[in-house]
């Protein structure tokens, strides 16, 4: 690459690191938890009913099986989600949100969401968003065949 090229990659990175810092950030301000709390409540809650297996829910949100048993263990200790052994495949564990597991995303939405469209979304013009937006679905896409 050359000096005075862009460096897309190194952008992108850089970029997510200090928006979630600041998402972290903001959180902490408002005496909420984690962000990885954000993005496993919200995983939960778009899967049917608001439950998804476990393992169904690792792939969508692209995080290791025993780093998400984690997370789901403190969030049940909390009581934001329930787990439940699968009927006919004990091997099978659900995780379901709780009302109050829905309650604390729904804040800690408010917290993200400012940050997002303060210092992300603002930097886009409609049309560029939704070709950003195809190009990084595109990238998911193609890691997401290696890994099958």
């Amino acid at each position: 690459m050359q000096k005075d090229e862009p460096d897309l990659w190194f952008s992108f990175i850089r970029a997510h690191r200090l928006l979630i810092r600041e998402v972290e950030r903001r959180l902490t301000e408002s005496q909420l938890p984690v962000y990885a709390w954000y993005d496993v409540l919200w995983g939960i809650e778009s899967g049917d009913d608001g439950t998804r297996r476990m393992h169904e829910l690792a792939d969508a949100l692209a995080i290791e099986r025993y780093n998400l048993t984690r997370l789901v263990d403190r969030l049940e200790k909390d009581g934001l989600v329930t787990r439940a052994r699968s009927i006919d495949d004990g091997r099978a564990a659900f995780v379901t949100i709780t009302a109050a597991g829905k309650t604390l995303r729904k804040k800690m939405w408010g917290v993200y969401k400012q940050v997002v469209d303060d210092l992300f979304l603002s930097q886009f013009e409609p049309a560029s968003a939704k070709r950003f937006s195809k190009a990084l679905d595109r990238a998911s896409s193609a890691a997401r065949a290696l890994d099958a």
